[in-house]
């Protein structure tokens, strides 16, 4: 039995003995064209590989780059589900290894305007997704706007992407201040990792890291830990302008190897503390923050 299947196998006995309720991480940036959308497909994949059902909830439904890299375009969001009363599990897009996505379209922006009984079926719905996934990733927008920063408080698990461009950093320092900030920000609920993308070396993505850490740690109440770091990779550029996940296309490339190393993190890493309860109640928070 070779390593990758004991991970699978633990993967299924933790599985079992766990409740219901999926694992919810956020995955965010402090500006666009960093590869957010890229690592949020990638690491779904290689945590597939690892035995968990996993489902991406595209969340920038300004841009829909998961329908774009996944080559599928989705026949209904969750606009369907809460103006037209479409089943949840109705509205998944299948796309390769069987990681599901769904769209958010324009039913972000129309949760402002829901009543009391629409919110109340679009809570008992999600509901159902606990049933499907084990990880549930949310893929957010880039930058800091309210619908960010409001996923990023009601979830508690927040997957940081980084670059070594000067404007990243500077931009992912604003997105934590601001996060700080915010009213309901609870330092003992949030967890962020950094992933340094598109750096040359290990020890670039870990000076990367302390870069904005030790500001971090001068100015901000958060504690920032470092997950790990992608390399620049041509196989993995390819793999983009062909519309395909690298770590299908090219699963022996260094930068699939970095993904499958982050997602094994993620699996086996320490997880204590973290808030539970599944992808319904982090849209009970998330819509008690926005009404």
């Amino acid at each position: 039995m070779d390593q990758a299947e004991q991970l699978r196998n633990v993967i299924k006995k933790r599985t079992k003995s766990l409740a219901q309720d999926a694992r919810v991480i956020v995955v965010t940036s402090g500006k666009g064209g960093v590869g957010k959308s890229n690592i949020s497909i990638n690491l779904a994949i290689q945590l597939k590989m690892l035995g968990s059902r996993v489902l991406i909830f595209d969340a920038d439904f300004g841009l829909a780059n998961i329908e774009v890299m996944f080559g599928k375009l989705p026949k209904y969001t969750l606009a369907d589900v809460i103006y037209q009363g479409k089943p949840m599990k109705d509205i998944i897009t299948w796309g390769p290894m069987d990681v599901g996505f769904i769209s958010a379209g324009s039913g972000i922006a129309g949760l402002n305007n829901l009543n009391k009984e629409s919110i109340h079926y679009l809570i008992k719905n999600l509901s159902d997704l606990d049933s499907i996934a084990d990880i549930i990733i949310i893929d957010t927008g880039a930058g800091i706007s309210n619908t960010v920063l409001e996923f990023l408080v009601s979830g508690g698990e927040i997957l940081l992407v980084t670059t070594p461009d000067p404007s990243s950093i500077t931009d992912s320092y604003s997105l934590l201040k601001v996060l700080c900030r915010h009213p309901h920000y609870q330092k003992e609920n949030t967890f962020v990792k950094l992933i340094a993308n598109q750096v040359e070396t290990l020890e670039e993505g870990e000076q990367l890291y302390n870069k904005l850490n030790s500001v971090i740690k001068k100015y901000l109440d958060l504690q920032l830990d470092y997950l790990g770091m992608i390399p620049l990779d041509s196989q993995l550029s390819k793999a983009v302008l062909q519309q395909n996940p690298v770590s299908l296309q090219s699963p022996n490339a260094k930068s699939s190897r970095a993904f499958q190393t982050l997602a094994e993190k993620i699996a086996f890493g320490q997880a204590s503390g973290i808030k539970k309860g599944g992808i319904k109640e982090f849209f009970a928070q998330f819509l008690n923050i926005k009404s």
